[in-house]
C-alpha cells in the first residue's frame, strides 16, 4: 500500500480540567523532520508526541500545533489570621496609648502585619495534562495517516495507469526492431561491397563494421530490462513498507534503458516512440516525490 506524504489530521478532546486542541500537517520531505507549534510549558510533551507520529509516519515535513485551554479554577485562595489580626489590633492601641498617638482606623495598618493574610496559589503545572495530550496527538496522528493511505490509493491508481501506457509503448517500440535492423543489414552489406570490391581486403575492417552493427542496431537487452523494471514496480507498490526511495531509483533506471534503446535504434520512428515513454516516466517521478 501506498502512503502519500501529503497530510492532515485533526483532534480536539477534553475532560473536567483541560480541552486540548492537536494539528498535524504534513508535506514532502527526503526524511521525517517534526516541528512544533505550542506554548512553552508544552515542550517536556514533544518527545511524547514524536513517537505518536513516528510510529505513523517515516517521511515528510510535519508540523504539529497544540493548544490546551486551562479550564480549572485558577483564582488564588485568600486566608486571613483572625486571631493574630485582633492581637495586632490590640497591640498597636496599645502602643497609641503608650506614646499618646491617635490610633490607627486604617485596615491595611492590620493586613500588612506578618502572617495576617496568606496567598494560597493554585497547581498552574499541565502535571496531570499527558493522558489526554496523548489521546489528542494519538487521534491527529490516526486522521493524518488515513488521508495520507487516501491519497496513495490515488496516486497508486495513477501508476498503473501510466505502467499501461508504457508497456503498450513498449511494445511498439520493441515492433520497429525488424525494420531497423534490416535497413541496418543493408547498409552493412553495402559497406561489405564497397570493401571487397577494393583491390585490397582488409578482413579487420570488414570484422570491425560487423561489430559496429551488432552494437547498434540490438536493443533487445533494453527492452527486457525495461519490462522488468515495469514488473518490480508493480510488485514495489504492495509493499507495506515506506518505498518512496525504491521507485526513484527504478524510474532512473527505467529513464537509462529508454535513452539506450533510442540511442541504438537511431530510428525517427523510435525516437519518438521513446519520447512518449520517458513523459510518460516524467509523469511517475514527479508522482513518486509524494510518496512516503
Amino acid at each position: 500500500m501506498l502512503r502519500s506524504m501529503t497530510g492532515y489530521g485533526a483532534s480536539a478532546v477534553e475532560n473536567e480540567s483541560y480541552k486540548v486542541n492537536v494539528e498535524m500537517r504534513s508535506v514532502n520531505q527526503r526524511y521525517l523532520d517534526i516541528s512544533f507549534t505550542m506554548q512553552p510549558e508544552l515542550s517536556a510533551y514533544e518527545e511524547m508526541i514524536k513517537k505518536c507520529v513516528k510510529s505513523r509516519a517515516a517521511r515528510g515535513k510535519l508540523t504539529v500545533t497544540v493548544s490546551v485551554y486551562d479550564k480549572r479554577d485558577k483564582m488564588p485562595e485568600i486566608h486571613v489570621n483572625r486571631e493574630l489580626a485582633m492581637a495586632y489590633q490590640s497591640a498597636l492601641n496599645e502602643v497609641s496609648d503608650m506614646l499618646h498617638l491617635s490610633r490607627l482606623d486604617d485596615v491595611k495598618a492590620v493586613i500588612g502585619c506578618e502572617g495576617v493574610m496568606t496567598i494560597e496559589h493554585v497547581d498552574d503545572s499541565f502535571s496531570d495534562l499527558e493522558p489526554l495530550l496523548k489521546k489528542a496527538a494519538d487521534e491527529a496522528a490516526d486522521h493524518l495517516l488515513a488521508m495520507r493511505e487516501v491519497e496513495g490509493a490515488n496516486i497508486e491508481r495513477d501508476f498503473s495507469h501510466r505502467l499501461e501506457i508504457i508497456e503498450q509503448l513498449t511494445e511498439a517500440l520493441e515492433s520497429f526492431a525488424p525494420d531497423i535492423v534490416r535497413s541496418h543489414r543493408e547498409k552493412i552489406l553495402k559497406s561489405i561491397e564497397d570493401l571487397l570490391s577494393s583491390d585490397e581486403i582488409d578482413k579487420s575492417l570488414i570484422i570491425q563494421e560487423a561489430a559496429m552493427y551488432a552494437d547498434k542496431v540490438d536493443y533487445t537487452e533494453e527492452i527486457t530490462r525495461l519490462r522488468s523494471h515495469i514488473d518490480q514496480f508493480r510488485k514495489i507498490m504492495t509493499e507495506s513498507v515506506p518505498v518512496g526511495r525504491k521507485l526513484d531509483f527504478l524510474i532512473q533506471e527505467m529513464n537509462r534503458e529508454v535513452n539506450t534503446a533510442a540511442s541504438k535504434a537511431n530510428s525517427a520512428e523510435a525516437s519518438h516512440t521513446a519520447v512518449d515513454i520517458k513523459s510518460e516516466i516524467e509523469k511517475l517521478r514527479e508522482q513518486v516525490q509524494n510518496i512516503e
